[in-house]
């Protein structure tokens, strides 16, 4: 982190979107800049060394996703917050895959873009962002391998679904956060809209199954009652 406020930088090709939206980030305490596009993104990164990224997805010259891609390829780690459309849930999926450390939908409340920001960089403040990039994830006996994605429990193979995989890769690398019901289905299952599904408790019952862990003294996962659940251990990139 700089000293002084942080340093935010916006990047969208709309500038009917970051013409209004640059001044509240800055009336809200951050330092802004503003880019047009990913590849001038990638430019005043190097440059003027952001503490958070707020991109577009959809972009000409060099999109968000692709950005947050050569960012993490170059070890660059500033933690990064994608700004995608309804209906783009894949888009979404894969961004956080590759190393985005949240996205909001458009169009959104400035003033959740402003708390989303305070959340990662308060993350990166205590060392967690970088568990965003990390490869392997381990926590208490717990391990966590992306690219092969494959867990492992005290050094046995847990068998999961890709959902569970993927929802427990979303909490491990965000641990001690609370993680409402309708925040997991909108980044995981692109749920966009209110539901009454219970496809997060039931891959929440299976992760609890494959780990042995017991719901009411949780060695992992943990309910918040009324919210929705948190990774509970700590985690540590291997």
């Amino acid at each position: 982190m700089t000293s002084g406020p942080p340093r935010l930088l916006l990047v969208d090709d709309e500038s009917s979107i970051t013409e209004s939206l640059a001044p509240f980030l800055a009336r809200s305490g951050f330092d802004v800049r503003v880019a047009g596009d990913g590849q001038r993104a990638w430019d005043l990164v190097a440059e003027w060394h952001p503490d958070i990224l707020v991109s577009d997805v959809v972009m000409p010259v060099l999109d968000g996703r692709e950005l947050v891609r050569r960012l993490r390829a170059a070890g660059v780690t500033t933690p990064t917050i994608l700004l995608t459309r309804v209906g783009e849930s894949g888009e979404r999926s894969a961004a956080l895959e590759e190393g985005a450390d949240d996205y909001l939908n458009k169009p959104f409340d400035p003033q959740e873009l402003v708390a989303r920001a305070r959340a990662v960089l308060r993350r990166a403040a205590a060392g967690a962002a970088p568990l965003v990039t990390s490869q392997t994830l381990v926590a208490d006996g717990l391990r966590l391998d992306r690219p092969s994605r494959r867990v492992w429990r005290d050094g046995q193979e847990l068998a999961l679904t890709p959902k569970a995989f993927q929802l427990l890769e979303y909490l491990m690398a965000r641990p001690g956060e609370v993680h409402a019901r309708e925040r997991l289905l909108s980044a995981l299952w692109g749920f966009d809209f209110a539901t009454h599904t219970r496809a997060v408790d039931h891959r929440v019952a299976e992760l609890r199954a494959a780990l042995g862990d017991d719901a009411a003294d949780p060695r992992y996962l943990e309910t918040v009652p009324g919210v929705g659940y948190r990774f509970s251990a700590e985690v540590a990139r291997a």
